[in-house]
């Protein structure tokens, strides 16, 4: 017997009750506060907002956790407590209101005012009501209560009027057991596939460097700037042109390739929007350089216009391969070189011209396209697992999601 059916003959039979969400549990609002009542020396009450719930998964984290100060009016119920489920009940993305998080233990960290807290009465399950907050029930209600307004707040007389299904407590309980050993599989295999990748990614980095490593006597080395060739700007007089603008967004930080752009004309190109890219360019991110946003460009993107905020190398090939610069533009020492050579501390930046003194080792261009074709095949497979540990994620995901809406559907009288 499959999983289904198994499902099938637990729920067969079963009496269900559908009650309002008020008759079960109880919602809190939590505190709120101003500018003037945060703390500037980490002293304080620590609050967690919207941010706080990761929207993929519905779990907590403490990324960016606000503290206010000591003298700021605060409740007990606005604490955190074991069994309570937090909610976000106002944001500005319609996407984030009504994501959930369930808080396993005691916890030294109260909520915001955009966030409220659903604590249970002994007729429900918690866990069992966190598990009917992600499904397509609650949703489904959302959407119609927040349809027609403008404003993404959930009201206490929305939340208290949702309509629960509240099936015994021994079927509620076999549900949580179901759902919680699929949520619990999910998180053991992204820890898996994280550290693989993890591993991975830190193998090809060492390798990598090794292959790019010579000694001063070895080889050559060069300055960018005296191995790459002059680019030109966009003449937006002299062309009604559409152009694809590859901006800072536009490249992936994990696969170093680009994911989206945006079209541009002489009409509604941003003002700084200048550089011309061609096939086999090598382009790295000035912005905020450590982050070591960068890509070469492929031949979809030739011939298109990419931000000022890179600087574009173009290979002279009587030195240099482009894959060469690109890879030594990826390398650890290149990276703590642009640690060294940045500049500013919101908006840390580096000069085109500090990226071009970077020297690197010319070796002759067959032993250069010897070891390209070596990282190649490194590349590609970090990249194979990059892009295989989200979808098989996802897969796990959306199979918690098939058996969760199959456990909770009941039907209404």
């Amino acid at each position: 017997m499959n999983k289904s059916n198994n499902i099938t003959e637990l729920l067969k039979g079963v009496e269900v009750d559908w009650k309002a969400l008020s008759s079960v549990a109880q919602y809190v609002r939590g505190l709120t506060y101003n500018k003037k009542n945060e703390s500037n020396n980490s002293i304080g009450y620590k609050v967690l907002r919207a941010n706080n719930i990761t929207l993929s998964n519905n779990t907590l984290n403490f990324n960016d956790v606000k503290i206010i100060n000591l003298d700021t009016k605060v409740k007990d119920t606005q604490k955190l407590y074991k069994n309570d489920i937090l909610i976000s009940a106002a944001s500005g993305s319609r996407e984030h209101v009504g994501k959930v998080a369930f808080i396993t233990n005691d916890i030294d960290y109260y909520f915001g005012g955009f966030m409220g807290v659903i604590r249970t009465s002994n007729k429900i399950s918690p866990r069992y009501l966190f598990h009917i907050l992600t499904s397509e029930i609650f949703q489904n209600y959302l959407n119609e209560m927040l349809n027609s307004s403008t404003i993404n707040n959930l009201s206490s007389k929305i939340i208290e009027g949702f309509q629960i299904p509240i099936p015994p407590l021994h079927i509620q309980t076999e549900i949580v057991r179901i759902l919680d050993t699929f949520t619990a599989l999910t998180a053991e295999l992204t820890a898996e596939l994280t550290a693989e990748l993890t591993a991975r990614k830190k193998q090809y980095n060492y390798y990598r460097d090794k292959l790019l490593t010579f000694q001063e006597d070895e080889v050559e080395w060069k300055a960018l700037e005296s191995i790459t060739l002059p680019t030109s700007n966009i003449r937006w007089k002299e062309t009604d042109r559409i152009y694809k603008y590859i901006d800072l967004t536009s490249v992936s930080r994990e696969t170093k390739s680009i994911i989206g752009t945006t079209e541009i004309t002489a009409i509604n190109a941003p003002s700084r929007a200048q550089k011309v890219v061609e096939e086999n360019d090598v382009i790295f991110a000035t912005t905020r350089p450590t982050l070591q946003r960068f890509t070469l460009i492929e031949k979809e993107f030739s011939e298109n216009i990419a931000s000022t905020g890179y600087c574009v190398l173009r290979a002279n090939r009587n030195y240099i391969l482009p894959k060469w610069i690109y890879y030594n533009i990826s390398s650890t020492r290149f990276n703590n070189y642009v640690n060294e050579n940045q500049s500013g501390t919101a908006y840390p930046s580096i000069s085109d011209a500090k990226v071009k003194q970077f020297k690197i080792p010319i070796p002759p261009l067959k032993e250069q396209a010897r070891i390209v074709e070596i990282l190649d095949k490194f590349d590609a497979l970090t990249n194979s697992i990059t892009e295989g540990l989200p979808r098989e994620i996802a897969l796990r995901q959306k199979q918690y999601e098939y058996y969760r809406n199959l456990l909770l559907d009941f039907p209404k009288e």
